[in-house]
């Protein structure tokens, strides 16, 4: 008998081939807006994940809901984000724009909680199928762990090979951010089979930053041609952001929403109660970029009494004491301004909308340690509203977290242009002239709440003022406020306005059969 079967050679085995990572699972939920007037409108929520790809691996994913109207033909498609950096979609989603909405008091105040979820009626789905969009490392969105491969669908980089470490970070910064949402919105019109539809991107705070770039960006490195762009409570240029003792246009820009607030809580002594806030406005801007514009400029040079008059009248528009205000040299800071103006009542202002007040919890102390009235007042109506929304009803099934607004995004965003210490400040203004430039046809909204204090509108007024718009290009421009602060939009009559507003917008920007 042979033995060669005892010499026999064994097969080799085939590596397994490594799993590829797998988003989680999405959802989806059929319902029927009702529109103003009695309409139905027939359309489905669609929660999903989208894969974002380098070097045909996967790297991030980004989550979103769509609101897409049974009957798509002919219908435009908005890609909705906030801003930050660091916060998720859910402000614009589930506070203006969305089929359901968390309910505010009619002023813009928060209600007790448990947080109420309610039928929206000033929806933009009406004219518009709508894609929130919750940036990396926002909301459901995250980067992915190198080497993660199936069975880490719902906690990504679980399986990961611990020594092949990506960046969480690597998103974390203007241009990368950019091109994520770029390559984003590129896939869900793939997706989805629209790319014949009319686009629209919409962006709050530092989301209206993103806008204005992603109106070049978007066209030059997507094939994406915009219909239109709305900028909601802008940042438009980040040097007008971070004031001091040697500038100027900061501190004119915030002035006639100080003067506004102070006439609002009855503290102007320029104006009597009850005068309207276009009055006061007016001759605030009047006084910010005349005599006060001078004064902060010439400092010490100007006359005694000349500069005295201006602190005295700068002190009355603002109803703070003369004294605090000539103390600070006329740059009076927001967070000196909003202890200040109602300190004798124990309350301090929001910083995001001036006209909510919260009582200051340490009256005592010298700096302000209590919390802001608007932002922190908020989070918890937008966290359980977006998380009731996305898991209750549209049946999203996620052990993650929501990030609502992540500090830990914001305090990583790096600007990472390739650029010398010594360049300009970064901007996104340039973009925007060059976009509308390069794409005739897009139309451009830009829009503030008259009591915000950190982005305040009259910096995109001076702003647009300065851009040199030939005659049909600022033709395509529209800029108009309305009453409430950074979220204007939970102020009840705000949203309505707000609403018919961007009605006659879409349809002035959509092309003519």
């Amino acid at each position: 008998m042979s033995d060669a079967a005892d010499h026999t050679t064994p097969a080799k085995e085939t590596p397994a081939k490594p799993a590829e990572y797998r988003p989680p699972e999405g959802a989806q939920v059929y319902g029927a807006w009702q529109a103003p007037g009695g309409a139905s409108l027939p359309y489905v929520s669609r929660a999903e994940w989208f894969l974002l790809r380098e070097k045909e691996k996967p790297v991030a994913e980004i989550f979103s809901v769509a609101y897409v109207a049974e009957e798509t033909a002919g219908r435009p498609v908005t890609f909705v984000f906030n801003g930050g950096p660091g916060a998720a979609s859910a402000y614009l989603h589930v506070g203006a724009l969305g089929t359901r909405r968390v309910a505010f008091a009619a002023d813009g105040n928060v209600l007790p909680p448990p947080t109420r979820l309610t039928d929206n009626a000033e929806s933009w789905l009406g004219f518009t199928d709508l894609v929130f969009v919750d940036p990396v490392g926002t909301g459901f969105s995250r980067v992915i762990e190198e080497g993660a491969g199936d069975g880490a669908k719902d906690k990504p980089g679980a399986g990961a090979d611990p020594a092949k470490k990506r960046d969480p970070k690597a998103f974390f910064g203007l241009k990368r951010d950019l091109q994520s949402l770029g390559e984003f919105m590129s896939r869900w019109l793939s997706r989805h089979d629209r790319w014949d539809s009319p686009v629209f991107i919409a962006g709050e705070s530092y989301g209206g930053f993103r806008v204005a770039k992603l109106s070049r960006l978007l066209h030059e490195g997507f094939g994406i041609g915009l219909n239109g762009a709305i900028l909601i409570s802008p940042a438009l240029e980040f040097a007008l952001l971070d004031s001091s003792d040697y500038d100027v246009l900061p501190w004119v820009d915030r002035f006639p929403t100080m003067a506004a607030a102070a006439a609002f809580h009855g503290r102007s002594r320029a104006f009597k109660a009850g005068t309207p806030v276009a009055r006061v406005l007016a001759a605030a801007e009047t006084f910010a970029t005349t005599d006060l514009a001078t004064f902060l400029a010439q400092g010490d040079a100007m006359p005694k009494a000349r500069r005295a008059r201006v602190l005295d009248r700068a002190a009355a528009l603002l109803g703070l004491p003369p004294e605090r205000v000539a103390r600070a040299a006329g740059r009076v800071d927001l967070y000196s301004f909003v202890r200040e103006l109602l300190r004798d009542e124990g309350r301090v202002c929001g910083l995001y909308d001036a006209t909510i007040t919260a009582r200051d919890p340490f009256p005592d102390r010298d700096s302000y340690a209590g919390p802001d009235a608007t932002l922190s007042g908020i989070e918890r109506v937008f966290t359980s509203g977006i998380n009731k929304r996305l898991r209750g009803e549209i049946g999203v099934k996620s052990e993650r977290e929501y990030h609502l607004i992540s500090y830990e995004v914001n305090k990583a965003w790096k600007i990472d242009f390739e650029r010398h210490a010594l360049d300009s400040q970064i901007g996104a203004t340039d973009d925007l002239r060059y976009g509308l430039s390069l794409n005739p046809h897009m139309k451009v909204f830009l829009t503030h709440g008259l009591y915000d204090l950190v982005t305040p509108y009259y910096a995109s007024n001076r702003i647009a003022n300065l851009m040199k718009l030939d005659p049909a290009t600022a033709a395509r421009l529209t800029v108009r406020h309305f009453g409430g602060g950074h979220m204007f939009y939970a102020w009840e009559r705000s949203r309505a306005e707000f609403r018919d507003a961007m009605a006659k917008f879409f349809t002035a920007s959509l092309p003519k059969a």
